[in-house]
């Protein structure tokens, strides 16, 4: 990894992109090009198809706050709503200029709008959906922009705010940032504490719905399956008990023991950064 600073998001993606031994992070975070084809492998993850339970049944209007690229933008369009892209960086490759060309070559409602999420330039009730990918833990005031998704959702809108980065106490902050590939590169990453998040989303006036902990979900563990942690964790029992042996595999794979495991596993998770996602509505 290099030592030195970049002066954009774009310069530290473009970076990264360059780099031979980075390339599947690259995919993972849907930075490579063409954008239409990573904008469909997003729409057809199983992040997205978790994600896609917790939508309206009746798609309508939706806001995506901090769209970067456009990926979730065009996943919320190809399901049938009319999106407004959010996106302060005006980025070709990284910003609003990148939502635009995949709006233009897609020919999807999308229309991207450049501004930050803590004053959203909407009226009032303008939409069905906010939908934050990793948005929150960058904001300069969560309360604030958790009032402002608030303000600007219909009456029983839902706001979807998903793998946000969480740390146990503010001592791990530091930890959490120096374990992260791009933040010695440019900055600007951060996180809060799960109380924190929950705080900022109910005292904006919502009603929480889930809170969906880091192994719960595939959109927390994404790009990683299920079964993939499953192999893990097995492969981790067999070597603390190896008289299992392979045995254990075949044991997690199996549901009512993955879920136990996964409980159990969820209650000692105290990596800094781990990612959780919330799921909340405006009252009508």
């Amino acid at each position: 990894m290099t030592s030195q600073h970049l002066d954009t998001w774009e310069q530290a993606v473009q970076w990264l992109r360059e780099q031979p031994d980075q390339q599947k992070l690259v995919i993972d975070a849907y930075y490579d090009d063409p954008l239409s084809n990573a904008a469909e492998r997003y729409w057809r993850s199983d992040e997205w198809e978790a994600i896609r339970k917790f939508l309206p049944d009746q798609p309508g209007s939706a806001v995506d706050i901090g769209a970067g690229r456009g990926i979730a933008s065009f996943a919320l369009a190809k399901d049938g709503f009319t999106v407004t892209a959010l996106e302060p960086d005006t980025s070709a490759l990284v910003g609003s200029g990148a939502i635009k060309q995949l709006a233009r070559e897609t020919k999807l409602p999308i229309q991207a709008v450049e501004e930050f999420s803590e004053k959203l330039p909407f009226p009032d009730q303008a939409f069905d959906v906010v939908f934050a990918r990793a948005v929150l833990h960058h904001t300069s005031d969560l309360a604030a922009a958790c009032r402002e998704f608030f303000r600007v959702l219909k009456p029983g809108g839902r706001l979807i705010a998903v793998r946000e980065h969480v740390i146990s106490s503010k001592n791990d902050l530091p930890v959490f940032l120096d374990q992260h590939p791009l933040h010695k590169l440019y900055g600007g990453e951060n996180a809060f504490l799960l109380a924190d998040y929950e705080n900022a989303i109910v005292s904006a006036g919502f009603g929480m719905d889930k809170v969906l902990a880091p192994l719960e979900s595939e959109i927390n563990f994404a790009p990683y399956t299920k079964n993939e942690l499953k192999r893990e964790l097995g492969a981790r029992i067999a070597a603390r008990l190896p008289f299992v042996g392979g045995a254990a595999s075949s044991i997690v794979r199996f549901g009512p023991v993955w879920a136990v495991l996964s409980r159990i596993a969820q209650a000692f998770d105290n990596r800094p950064g781990r990612l959780y996602s919330f799921i909340a509505t405006r009252p009508r």
